[in-house]
């Protein structure tokens, strides 16, 4: 075990999972997944870096919305069913009434230039917090089964089928994801052969 592992504490109640995703719902100005980051791995550490990273990884494979899916295998590991309903409410609901606030609010000043030059402030804003976000999940790659260089490698070929041709994530998903996950499930099959034969 791990000293970051020895030090993760797990939440106590369906209540602290609640209370704590509409914290990071209500924090999440731009980008929810730097605030859960955060809040999970270093400041309530219910997770290693190593574990949000794999937790993370699930989530994006799942349909529907990453974090959304992220809070249901939580919530659903701690408590059951009852847990990943209180973590989902959690996010949503305070956040959903917010915005249904603010729609009307912003209804009436829409088509004023200064309403439109903040919407493109904080486009740019978000930007910049998941790529941070990224550098910081990106310090867990040395880790990987696949090894370090060869998780670059995937990680700039996505990057450039998604981003510059504009391959669709699914096809992606697909055709890159198995093949890692082969590699991977070849790495570890080695790995346990390894320590196998040492033990022996």
């Amino acid at each position: 075990m791990t000293s970051e592992e020895s030090e993760i504490r797990l939440p106590q109640s369906k209540t602290e999972l609640f209370v704590a995703f509409t914290q990071m719902a209500l924090q999440g100005v731009g980008g929810v997944l730097v605030i859960v980051q955060h809040e999970l791995v270093n400041r309530r550490k219910w997770l290693t870096q190593a574990q949000f990273v794999e937790e993370w990884s699930v989530a994006q494979v799942m349909p529907g919305p990453n974090v959304v899916n992220l809070c249901l295998i939580l919530g659903g590991k701690y408590f059951g069913v009852a847990g990943a309903l209180a973590a989902v409410s959690g996010l949503i609901l305070a956040p959903m009434l917010l915005v249904l606030t603010l729609a009307i609010l912003f209804g009436g000043v829409s088509d004023s230039a200064v309403a439109q030059g903040a919407l493109k402030g904080m486009g740019a804003v978000s930007g910049g917090l998941i790529m941070a976000t990224g550098l910081k999940l990106s310090k867990t790659l040395p880790q990987s089964p696949l090894g370090l260089w060869l998780a670059i490698v995937f990680a700039v070929i996505t990057f450039t089928a998604v981003g510059i041709f504009r391959v669709p994530l699914i096809g992606v998903l697909l055709g890159l994801g198995l093949l890692a996950c082969l590699l991977t499930y070849r790495a570890l099959g080695r790995a346990a052969q390894r320590d196998e034969g040492d033990a022996k």
